[in-house]
């Protein structure tokens, strides 16, 4: 009866809700950078199901419904966009230039520095877009010989590190302008990093949905280009 409830659709979902608010409340109570929820939520789900021999195929099937409106939520980033398009318009170059910029950077730099390694060439495939969300990643990286896990828990990791010290970086780097500092937590954390962009305020997250759109249409076109002429 136990083991029915515990893996039954209603509880793991209920379970990763209440998970998170929790991870959410220590958060605001404690002010330390790793205790991000996002980041305790998954250390607690990764415990819980290896404790109790739940496979993650049926905690994935369960939890769809968040898969669901987390693609909701994305959309809706259109919408910030719509609100703040006076801000955005006139900038198109300044917008292009960075998107270019911070992704040529964002693959150049581990492609680069994992060679230095002498990292082989599947992980170097696997962890190259590292900026993008998940779904693009692997899209970009599976085809090449990538791989999935390695992918997708380096993008994980990537978002989580640039939602908690990005703030901190751009401000101890002099950047003070909304417009700049939404576009560079979306370019380089995705959609982590635009969730933060969020509670910065409206034209931070617009900014950074842009940036997360945009560096993943950049990523999939220059990626093939990089993997061909550097390793």
């Amino acid at each position: 009866m136990i083991e029915t409830i515990i893996n039954s659709d209603i509880f793991l979902l209920t379970l990763t809700i209440a998970l998170y608010l929790l991870g959410g409340a220590i958060f605001r109570r404690t002010h330390i950078v790793f205790m991000h929820p996002t980041l305790l939520t998954a250390a607690a789900i990764i415990a819980f199901l290896s404790l109790l021999d739940i496979d993650y195929a049926t905690y994935r099937e369960a939890t769809s419904i968040i898969d669901f409106a987390l693609g909701l939520a994305v959309v809706a980033l259109g919408y910030l966009m719509y609100e703040q398009s006076e801000k955005i318009r006139g900038r198109e170059k300044a917008v292009f230039a960075a998107t270019l910029a911070g992704t040529v950077i964002g693959l150049l730099s581990v492609v680069l520095i994992a060679q230095a390694f002498g990292t082989e060439r599947e992980i170097i495939t696997s962890i190259a877009p590292k900026s993008v969300t998940v779904p693009i990643a692997i899209a970009v990286a599976e085809p090449r010989g990538g791989l999935v896990a390695v992918t997708s828990v380096v993008v994980f990791c990537t978002g989580i590190l640039g939602s908690i010290i990005g703030p901190t970086v751009l401000s101890m780097s002099g950047v003070k302008d909304p417009l700049a500092k939404g576009f560079a937590l979306g370019a380089a954390s995705h959609g982590i990093g635009t969730a933060r962009a969020i509670e910065l305020g409206a034209i931070e997250g617009a900014m950074a949905g842009l940036a997360m759109a945009l560096t993943g249409v950049a990523t999939a076109v220059l990626f093939p280009i990089v993997e061909k002429y550097l390793y």
